[in-house]
């Protein structure tokens, strides 16, 4: 199948799946509310999905390597101890009564602010690569992880219920206000990807074959690291981490296109994350009645595909 008429294929179910999800059992006097709220879901799990697609295929080439996403730098760490510690020094009911727009963007800010510092340190000098940059990622993630640790075994157990919730991503408690904000932020950052995106095909390559052919190698990474941190940060600080996400769906493109061209792995990432999210949320919505949350399901099944690609990466 040629990979335009695979693209529309993903597109139709993507589209199939919206209007499922939006018309389903659409009944009653209150069908207007549940329609509204219904949409603002959809678009929030398309801004969110499609930021964690396209952020962990960036991601991908820039490492060449399938099994690492974003996540591996340590936001989904600091955005976790960020609220842990606003819990831990001035109570739940300072979280939950806060300013959302302030929050937000203090949340968005700090996780960018640390991306671009690590970035900065990084790259100051010549010998610290790419992989060094993974290597500081993880330990500042563990990092920040027992931190987090640390300060909820010490607060009010019905605090650290307050706390555990900011554990899983949910789009039950969107903020519409948030979310056009989101949308804002992201629609930019990806007008600003545009200046280089010619470059992915080539990065693809690797460092010294993107150089012999005439890319400024580092300079284009920091900028595409920059772009992974602002799409991560915002879709994050929205509805919270969902580790596993980019790893399933890009590697499930990867297989379906079995192309180099970025721009159809970037938009068939984002329709194959669009269907992940709200095929799901409809599962736990109308088959498990909301027992699980979504990033639950999605981590465990991210988990198991992650141990599937370590072993058959080993066997290769």
């Amino acid at each position: 199948m040629h990979l335009k008429a695979k693209t529309g294929l993903l597109t139709a179910i993507a589209l199939g799946f919206v209007a499922l999800y939006v018309f389903y059992d659409l009944v009653g006097e209150i069908g207007g509310y549940i329609f509204e709220r219904r949409v603002e879901k959809v678009i929030a799990m398309i801004v969110v999905g499609g930021a964690i697609a396209f952020s962990t295929i960036l991601f991908q080439t820039i490492t060449n390597n399938r099994i690492l996403t974003p996540s591996i730098i340590g936001l989904d760490s600091l955005y976790l101890l960020i609220q842990t510690i606003i819990i831990f020094l001035f109570g739940s009911s300072t979280l939950t009564m806060m300013n959302s727009h302030y929050h937000f963007l203090m949340t968005v800010g700090l996780m960018i602010l640390f991306a671009g510092i690590l970035y900065k340190v990084m790259f100051k000098r010549e010998e610290h690569n790419i992989y060094f940059l993974l290597l500081m990622g993880i330990i500042l993630g563990t990092l920040f992880q027992s931190m987090s640790s640390f300060m909820q075994v010490m607060i009010d157990p019905n605090e650290f219920q307050i706390a555990q919730d900011q554990m899983f991503a949910s789009f039950n408690r969107i903020n519409t206000d948030l979310l056009w904000i989101s949308v804002a932020l992201i629609s930019l950052v990806s007008l600003y990807y545009l200046k280089f995106h010619k470059y992915l095909d080539v990065l693809a390559l690797g460092r010294e074959h993107a150089i012999n052919l005439g890319v400024e190698y580092d300079k284009i990474v920091k900028h595409l690291l920059i772009i992974i941190a602002v799409l991560i940060s915002v879709s994050t600080a929205l509805v919270g981490p969902i580790t596993f996400l980019g790893l399933i769906v890009v590697n499930i493109i990867y297989e379906y296109f079995k192309t180099y061209r970025h721009l159809y792995l970037i938009f068939g990432s984002i329709f194959v994350s669009v269907i992940t999210l709200i095929g799901g949320q409809f599962l736990v919505e109308r088959i498990f009645n909301f027992s699980t949350p979504l990033s639950v399901i999605i981590n465990f099944f991210g988990g198991l595909y992650f141990i599937y690609l370590l072993i058959k990466e080993h066997k290769a």
